[in-house]
């Protein structure tokens, strides 16, 4: 995937040293983070940390505890990959758990300026950054260093999607909510799952199925389908039993699910004409790769009738965990701003260096 890497700012727009932090679901990770000097990524990390969601009140606890360690470092600006979108002062998304208001993180952390992108918005631009150790081939195909836009998306809480696009003097990023477009079920035995699914919901989406919640209602309708007791309720217990072959309904869950992954991600990458790739993140399949290699993921990507030519061309690769999303976050605001200091420089006529 041939998207080249953005050269760095040679004047930091924001200041020395500003916090970035990736906050989702189940995990937060922050990072203290400088405009980089290397020549190769626009952002270097100074200090990171990975919190647990659930044992924090809110982002503004988590940060609150990441800045206490960093002694007298004063900070003005903040970056915040979230999953949701803003509306008014609130950040919107069912997957949170707890609610986030921006006016009150900026009186509590007494940061001025506080930024909030999508969460995987954050990843796709940190995707040019990859080094081979961070990525595990899924497809391969004879060509991959095609210059075209790159298609990120994954499971975890919820279901991402973002697509990077190339550009001059930087990329642009477009996030999406692909993730709730219809779930359309490709055999009989996805046509029973989602009759029992409209059962309980009105609109059932692919995000039903492919997240971690979407785990536990595929294992649940299995189970019924099965005439057995649903005995499993966490999504790691169920990918546990199946890693192990411990749980029938559970070996069937994540073949199900693979089968559903694979055909909404072919269907994103022709929908947007991802020919530089496809990036699988989350935080799902890192732990379930083995059982992904054997799956029908692969066959239901490349099965789109006349147009499988087309998606045996298009790389697909399993992006690791662990900075990209605060690497991410911390480089898309400092092009942005650094856009900005361009646009508002030809306005008034002055040329940028």
């Amino acid at each position: 995937m041939s998207l080249t890497a953005m050269p760095c700012i040679a004047t930091p727009v924001i200041g020395a040293t500003f916090l970035a932090a990736d906050i989702g679901g189940t995990y937060a990770r922050v990072g203290l983070v400088a405009p980089c000097l290397d020549g190769r990524h626009l952002v270097t990390v100074l200090e990171y940390r990975s919190y647990t969601c659930n044992q924090w009140s809110g982002p503004s606890a988590i940060l609150e505890d990441f800045i206490s360690g960093l002694g007298d470092t004063r900070l003005t600006h903040c970056v915040l990959a979230i999953a949701g979108y803003v509306m008014d002062d609130a950040v919107v998304n069912d997957n949170l758990p707890w609610k986030v208001s921006i006016s009150q993180m900026r009186e509590q952390l007494g940061i001025e300026h506080i930024a909030i992108i999508n969460d995987f918005e954050a990843v796709a631009y940190a995707s040019q950054f990859l080094q081979p150790g961070d990525i595990t081939t899924i497809i391969e195909t004879a060509s991959s260093n095609v210059n075209g836009p790159v298609l990120v998306t994954g499971p975890g809480t919820g279901l991402g999607c973002a697509v990077l696009l190339p550009g001059v003097p930087y990329p642009s990023v477009m996030a999406t909510e692909a993730g709730h477009t219809a779930l359309a079920p490709d055999n009989e035995r996805e046509i029973e799952i989602l009759r029992l699914f409209g059962r309980e919901h009105g609109f059932m989406s692919f995000e039903h199925a492919l997240s971690g919640p979407g785990l536990r209602n595929l294992y649940r309708s299995i189970c019924t389908l099965r005439q057995l007791p649903s005995t499993l309720v966490e999504p790691r217990d169920i990918t546990n039993a199946a890693l192990a072959h411990s749980d029938e309904a559970a070996v069937e869950t994540l073949d199900v699910f693979f089968g559903l992954l694979g055909s909404f991600v072919g269907d994103m990458a022709i929908a947007y004409g991802a020919r530089g790739g496809v990036f699988l993140a989350g935080g799902i399949l890192p732990k379930v790769y083995e059982l992904m290699c054997h799956s029908s993921f692969t066959e239901r990507f490349l099965n789109k009738g006349m147009l499988r030519p087309y998606l045996e061309k298009v790389p697909v690769q399993l992006m690791g965990q662990g900075q990209h999303g605060v690497v991410g976050a911390a480089s898309l605001y400092l092009a942005r701003q650094a856009i900005e200091v361009r646009t508002s420089l030809k306005r008034r006529g002055v040329k940028s260096v």
